[in-house]
Order: structure tokens, then C-alpha cells, then sequence
């Protein structure tokens, strides 16, 4: 397939419509070698009104249908996170290859069954964690990696949204039906925004030691916000926030021996971050024009159809195991924190350190 695909657009297919599909979908069509040939929603006419504002050929009222159409090469899964499992589950087994939303499921255990399915039927699977794609998070993580700062001690990222202004809120709250304080749809600060300092902290410093966490709770069992504190033998410290009770100021910071980096707001699709290494003078990192807006999904995009091209069944830049890795600190957290969905059983393998 891969030399195949060499020489041809990548076919994709849009599985659900809301903004987010949108919003790749919109980057797909920039893309010369990228082409969209079917979207799926579980209702006809979403995926139909879908299909005429992207100009997509083939639009499906359910699941199903998307995922063993055979001119599809490779399925983005937008659907809600607790979704994830069954949509990504649904076209591996039909034999596609699949990008799947952040947070990638709802725990380690069904993290863990889609990773198993993609090997099993020798597929390609990604999480859509386009931070790890964006161009100056991967040249912040290079300058790390070649010690520009010295060993990392410390990593600080928050992640917070004032819940009133978020869309879906009446009256200047988030009332107990939105899916954000739905303990079923795996609402809560945790998976929808904690997700990123998480994985920024661990694309730098791999999977923590210990972990502690504490949170404030809705009256229906989600967390409003999280503090998390993760810790690695090394003598690293991570200090991570999210929060659907009030904005912040979405920035993150690398401390290291010597020196530190500041990433403004917007920490994980920056349009610049300042090195600051001891004895010389701070050093900005500007994102390149060329390379789109800061907002762009088509990082990752370009990234799973450079794999897919390459026969890679999985990405250096968001490899599987990092994914798993990412999960058994949400896993983690939560059980810290007391936050429990219908029928979720926090597997016995999140680590038990603290």
C-alpha cells in the first residue's frame, strides 16, 4: 500500500461532523496529496451537509458503511472521546488505517484493545495529539534533547477554559447535561484539557515515577479542575493544571541546570518560544509563516501520510507507546482524584506510586 500511495492522493474518510472534523477537514483540502472521499456521521443528513460544504463524494448515515468503504485509505475519528473506542475499534477491524482524537479513550484499557486491533490486522494507528506534529514544539523538544538548558528539573504547563464561555453554557454556566459534566461522555477538565499539559511534560521527560493529584469536583462526579504533580527518579518535577472553572493563562515552562525555556500562550501550538540559557542573552524561536497558521491540524496529517507512505504502521513523532504511557497517567490522576465513569474500571496496570 505504501508504494502504492506513492504515487496517488491518500484517500481519507471523515468519521463524525462536528468542529473539529470540520477544522481537519478544512486543512485537508490545502493539501495537494490529501483527498477526501466519504464522511460518516450516525445520521444522514449531518454527513450529507458535511459532504457538500468539503465537496466530498460519498456521505453515510452510519458507521459502518464508512468502514468498509475500500477506496478509504485511512479513517480521522472525530467523534466524541467516549466514542473513540468503538468508532477506531469499528474501522480497524473493516481493515483501515486510523487517526484517532486526543484524548485517545476514555482509559488505558481501551487505549490498550485499540493497539491490539491495529497489530492484529497490521494497520496504522495515531493519536491526533498535533502538538507532537507542530513544528516548533518538535524544535523545542531538539534543543532539550541536545542539552541547551542542561538536565530538565522542572516542567510547568496549565490548561484552563472559563466553563461560562465555553459553547453549550446558559446563563453563564455549563449546565449538568453538557458533555463536560457528563461523567458518561468522560467529562471533566481531566481528558479534554489536562491531556496536553500531560503529554508535554512526558514528550520531554517520558513516563513519571510517582504522581499526585488533587481536584475540585462537580455534583456529578467530573473535575472542575485538576492539579497533578508527577515526579521521575531523575529528580524531575512536573507541576500541571487543568481547569473548566476559570481561563488561564495557557503557557508552559522547561527549567533546566542551565537554563529554561518560556512557551507564551497557546503552549502546545505556539507561534514562539524565548530561550533562556544562563550567561548569554534570551534567544526567540518564531514559527515559520510557511508553515501555516498556529491553529493548522495538517502537521499531523502530513505526518500520517508520510507513514502511511513509508509502510509505517505507527509514527515517531506520537508512537503508540507514548499514547499508552500518556493514559496510564490519566488513568492515574483519576483514580487519585476520584473521578469514575459508567462502566469504567481504572485497570489494575496505572501506576500505583505516589
Amino acid at each position: 500500500m505504501g508504494r502504492e500511495m506513492a504515487e496517488r492522493n491518500v484517500r481519507w474518510g471523515i468519521l463524525a461532523t462536528g468542529g473539529i472534523a470540520a477544522a481537519f477537514a478544512a486543512d485537508l483540502v490545502d493539501l495537494p496529496d490529501a483527498e477526501i472521499v466519504a464522511v460518516a456521521s450516525r445520521r444522514r443528513e449531518p454527513a450529507e451537509a458535511f459532504a457538500e460544504r468539503f465537496g466530498v463524494a460519498r456521505a453515510y448515515g452510519d458507521w459502518e458503511s464508512l468502514a468498509a468503504d475500500p477506496e478509504v485509505d485511512v479513517v480521522y475519528v472525530a467523534t466524541p472521546h467516549s466514542a473513540h473506542r468503538a468508532a477506531a475499534g469499528l474501522c480497524l477491524e473493516a481493515g483501515r488505517n486510523v487517526l484517532c482524537e486526543k484524548p485517545f479513550t476514555l482509559n488505558l484499557r481501551e487505549a490498550e484493545d485499540l493497539v491490539a486491533l491495529a497489530r492484529e490486522h497490521d494497520r496504522f494507528l495515531m493519536e491526533a495529539m498535533w502538538m507532537y506534529c507542530n513544528p516548533l514544539v518538535r524544535r523545542l523538544k531538539a534543543l532539550v534533547e541536545d542539552g541547551a538548558i542542561g538536565e530538565v528539573r522542572t516542567v510547568q504547563a496549565d490548561f484552563g477554559l472559563a466553563g461560562h464561555l465555553l459553547p453549550g453554557a446558559r446563563n453563564g454556566v455549563l449546565p449538568s447535561g453538557h458533555r463536560l459534566r457528563d461523567p458518561a461522555l468522560g467529562g471533566g477538565a481531566l481528558l479534554d484539557l489536562g491531556v496536553y499539559p500531560v503529554s508535554f511534560a512526558q514528550l520531554l521527560l517520558g513516563e513519571p515515577d510517582g504522581i499526585t493529584a488533587s481536584a475540585v469536583l462537580s455534583e456529578e462526579g467530573v473535575d472542575l479542575q485538576t492539579g497533578a504533580l508527577l515526579s521521575w527518579e531523575s529528580g524531575a518535577l512536573a507541576a500541571l493544571h487543568c481547569s473548566i472553572a476559570g481561563g488561564t493563562a495557557v503557557t508552559a515552562s522547561v527549567t533546566g541546570t542551565r537554563g529554561r525555556i518560556d512557551v507564551p500562550s497557546g503552549f502546545f501550538h505556539p507561534d514562539r518560544f524565548v530561550l533562556h540559557r544562563d550567561g548569554r542573552d534570551p534567544e526567540e524561536f518564531a514559527a515559520d509563516p510557511a508553515d501555516g497558521p498556529r491553529t493548522s491540524l495538517r502537521h499531523e496529517a502530513k505526518e500520517v501520510m508520510r507513514a502511511l507512505r513509508a509502510g509505517e504502521k505507527e509514527s515517531p513523532l506520537v508512537p503508540l507507546e507514548g499514547t499508552l504511557a500518556v493514559m496510564r497517567t490519566l488513568d492515574a490522576v483519576r483514580e487519585r482524584i476520584g473521578v469514575r465513569y459508567p462502566g469504567d474500571a481504572v485497570t489494575a496496570t496505572a501506576r500505583a506510586t505516589v
